[in-house]
């Protein structure tokens, strides 16, 4: 009872001295280096491995302060200038609702915990409302559409319409082989890729898939509304007369899907394609390529399999008399350019021991090390300054100097690897390894 009665009469009791100056038996660095184990529980893969948790606006401002600018981040413009054309040109839904939509993305990017996941896909949710809101752009500023250049091109180097050739004999079984790629692993391809490359990729290689496939299909979109030419089923509806905007699309060989099965699955939406006449290139054929292009690098031994799909998506688009085979070349190669740019500049590079992101405890970014003009960087991020603020827009870019890091990595790797999920900004003790061309 006195114990107590004298803590009620003296609540606050000041040590004039600090725990740590009382004497324990153990040395100074010892201590040390137990004060650091605890406070980094994780391993340096583990944290490498990690996603952002913070919900804080004030370390995105962080990390823009800490940014340091270059012409890779006109990306970031070019994305702004086509995002605001499409808001502005598109009718419904109206004001309102685009208001929001641009609010919740806004608000999505200053926020650390969404902004590692919106940041990479920037491009693709361009290239989703510039393809939506491409319906609404007036006819008078319009490029006219080109009807016979693309059979022409067929004959000129395949000597025949392949298209025609191979929708020439029909029937139930092939009719349900050509839409399980094209109408419906087309859709779901992507997420499923995604999946697989967070789970057994390198950390960043994701949001380079991310962003490799938006820009592909962003300028596919482009050179379609640039390059309008007309698809094989108008050719067998209509045959070479003059087409128009104002001219309706057509599900061509998938109407007998919903005919066999009773329902109405793709007639309506092909229909009301926001682009009739964006034959080439052929998005169906470069979303499959890029999928191939990062599966096959994450698992070489399975690029069989990934090129047999790409020719079973060429088979399907042909069949159902959706592209010519030129479209599909032209959106092969579209994604073949797109792929190799990121894999020699952005994307992390495998490691033979290592199966999961989570037993990555480093990341070199770029070709083989092996190369000549390559040079390479340590990054102990955090580890020699825990106060840093890393700046997660270009990370691995010179701008990682001025929060801390030692990195005197080219800037180009700003425009991949800066908004990477679990890049190593979030890291505590870990090593990132960048090559950069001189």
């Amino acid at each position: 009872m006195k114990k107590s009665s004298v803590l009620k009469d003296h609540p606050q009791i000041k040590i004039p001295f600090s725990w740590s100056a009382i004497p324990t038996g153990i040395p100074y660095r010892l201590r040390r280096k137990l004060r650091s184990a605890l406070r980094s529980r994780q391993s340096p893969a583990s944290s490498l491995a990690s996603l952002q948790s913070s919900f804080s606006p004030r370390n995105t401002l962080r990390s823009l302060r800490a940014h340091r600018w270059s012409y890779y981040d006109g990306q970031y413009l070019f994305l702004m200038v086509f995002a605001i054309f499409s808001l502005c040109i598109i009718e419904t839904p109206g004001p309102v609702v685009k208001t929001l939509v641009a609010t919740a993305l806004l608000t999505a990017l200053v926020l650390p915990i969404t902004r590692q996941f919106f940041l990479p896909f920037l491009p693709i949710a361009t290239w989703l409302v510039l393809f939506y809101g491409a319906r609404f752009i007036p006819t008078e500023y319009r490029p006219p559409i080109w009807v016979r250049v693309l059979p022409t091109l067929e004959n000129i180097f395949y000597g025949a319409n392949l298209s025609n050739i191979l929708s020439a004999h029909q029937n139930a079984v092939l009719d349900i082989l050509a839409c399980l790629p094209y109408g419906i692993t087309h859709f779901g391809a992507p997420f499923v890729c995604s999946a697989i490359l967070f789970v057994f990729g390198p950390p960043g290689m994701l949001p380079v898939f991310a962003r490799s496939f938006g820009y592909m299909n962003l300028i596919g979109v482009l050179i379609q509304l640039v390059f309008p030419c007309s698809p094989p089923w108008y050719e067998n509806m209509y045959g070479l007369a003059p087409a128009n905007y104002s001219m309706k699309g057509s599900p061509a060989g998938l109407a007998r899907i919903d005919q066999l099965f009773g329902a109405d699955l793709y007639t309506s939406a092909f229909t009301a394609s926001p682009v009739v006449f964006g034959a080439f290139p052929s998005l169906h054929a470069g979303c499959a390529t890029i999928e191939a292009l990062f599966m096959s690098h994450l698992f070489p031994r399975m690029r069989p399999v990934f090129v047999l799909y790409t020719l079973w998506i060429w088979w399907a688009t042909m069949y159902l008399s959706h592209h010519y085979a030129v479209d599909l070349v032209g959106g092969s190669l579209l994604a073949g350019v797109v792929f190799y740019v990121a894999k020699s500049n952005f994307l992390p590079r495998l490691q033979s021991d290592k199966m999961l992101r989570w037993d990555y405890d480093f990341v070199e970014v770029g070709d083989d090390s092996q190369s000549p003009g390559f040079e390479f960087a340590v990054l102990n991020s955090k580890f020699l300054n825990p106060n840093s603020d890393s700046d997660e827009w270009t990370v691995g870019s010179s701008s990682s100097i001025s929060s801390g890091s030692i990195s005197p990595i080219d800037e180009s790797q700003s425009l991949w690897e800066g908004d990477t999920l679990a890049s190593h900004s979030d890291s505590d003790t870990t090593d990132y390894i960048s090559a950069g061309r001189r």
